[in-house]
């Protein structure tokens, strides 16, 4: 009798567990310069808001201003930046000199903090600056990626960068504080120019070919615009997003101030239970690709939108004993974070699909101007509201206002598309 021996399974090599995409060199120098940018700018959104009031005194109007000062350029700039992207050849030299831009405006900060000459209209100055270089790199962006990225690897590559991106948001703010506790929050801003020139030299290393650019007459500020309302899945989505966004700032303007005063939970316990919802943004981030693949990519950004705004009417309800709320609390934070993280992956990789290369960064500066230019409305409609129906119940319709933005996405294409390719 002969005796066949099973051939020996091969031992993993270590290669073998770096995802597919990270091992594509080009891929993986846009992946770890986007990596260690949000790292950053985890760290200077702890550092800056501390120096404005550390380090120059800024009173609550002021610090409103400041917010207002990094948000403004998305909403003034996004349409005439994706005209202009559009028409540029090489999209990638200007995200690296949108890079270097914000790594120069932030190593001012220290300098002018070290000479006693920081004053708040600087301040000012600078998140303003930092936020219009930051439209210019994002409305380049997807062009780039698409250069790195077939079609068919859309949901893996966003699933990685989305999970980079829920990192940061774990290990950041802790990083940040450490810094500001160290270095004092100056130096600690220093931190965020180094990885955005970290972040321009890798992306001076990667070898792409771009789509070419747009070669239609004029700017067509409003040829973006058009391609969303033309496209029923995209205005559907737009729609969808919008009025997400619209109600979720609404309730993010009044979350803190209710859990801290009517739900009586300390700083250190509330900062420890709304970081929980970065270790359900890392677990959203590692099922999405799979979960789309598994259901389909339509019905997967369906529940997204589902699962991100549904579990915040756990905080409104939130009763009975302390351990109660917190577990309440802590639950709607961590579904919450691996709903956004679906939502995220599923929609970005749709619209990209959706998107002729010639008109990308025209329709991403519409559909920033649109979604961006909604979210400090939504904060000023939250405070508002909390001032006339009261904190309690504007939470209430802030957070049944999210649930039923899916909507908008039930009457579109989007229970039907399996794949992106429906896109």
């Amino acid at each position: 009798m002969t005796t066949t021996l099973a051939p020996e399974t091969p031992t993993p090599t270590r290669k073998s567990w770096i995802p597919r995409l990270l091992r594509e060199r080009q891929f993986r120098r846009f992946w770890t310069g986007q990596t260690i940018s949000l790292f950053g700018d985890q760290i200077s959104g702890l550092a800056l808001p501390l120096l404005a009031v550390l380090g120059a005194g800024a009173s609550a109007a002021e610090m409103g201003y400041l917010t207002a000062a990094g948000l403004l350029p998305s909403l003034l700039f996004s349409l005439l930046a994706g005209a202009w992207v559009d028409r540029r050849p090489i999209k990638r030299r200007i995200m690296i000199a949108a890079d270097l831009g914000r790594a120069a405006l932030l190593l001012a900060i220290p300098l002018l903090y070290a000479l006693s000459l920081l004053t708040m209209p600087q301040l000012y100055l600078v998140a303003f600056g930092v936020g219009t270089l930051s439209v210019l790199f994002e409305v380049c962006r997807t062009t780039l990626f698409v250069s790195l990225v077939g079609k068919e690897s859309y949901l893996e590559a966003n699933s990685l960068l989305n999970g980079a991106r829920a990192m940061s948001y774990v290990a950041g703010p802790s990083a940040g504080g450490v810094l500001v506790q160290v270095l004092t929050a100056p130096v600690a801003l220093i931190a965020d120019a180094v990885s955005y020139l970290f972040s321009g030299l890798l992306l001076a290393r990667i070898q792409a070919t771009e789509p070419p650019p747009s070669t239609t007459p004029g700017l067509g500020l409003g040829e973006g615009l058009r391609f969303l309302w033309r496209s029923r899945l995209l205005r559907m989505m737009l729609a969808g997003s919008t009025t997400l966004n619209l109600f979720n700032y609404m309730f993010s303007a009044l979350i803190i101030l209710y859990a801290a005063t009517t739900l009586g939970i300390s700083p250190g316990v509330l900062g420890l239970v709304l970081g929980i919802a970065s270790i359900g943004a890392l677990l959203g981030a590692a099922v999405a690709s799979r979960l789309a693949q598994r259901i389909g990519v339509g019905p997967a950004l369906i529940l997204g939108y589902v699962l991100f705004p549904a579990p915040l009417l756990l905080m409104p309800a939130a009763s009975g004993s302390h351990v109660t709320v917190l577990v309440m609390l802590t639950a709607a934070e961590f579904l919450s974070g691996a709903g956004v993280m679906i939502l995220d992956i599923c929609s970005g990789s749709i619209q990209t699909a959706a998107v002729p290369d010639e008109l990308r960064a025209r329709v991403s500066g519409a559909h920033r101007t649109v979604n961006y230019g909604i979210r400090p409305i939504g904060a000023v409609l939250g405070g508002a509201l909390g001032t006339l129906l009261g904190v309690h119940t504007t939470l209430w319709v802030s957070a049944i206002g999210g649930v039923l933005a899916v909507g908008w996405l039930l009457v579109s294409p989007l229970p039907k598309m399996r794949t992106l390719a429906d896109a």
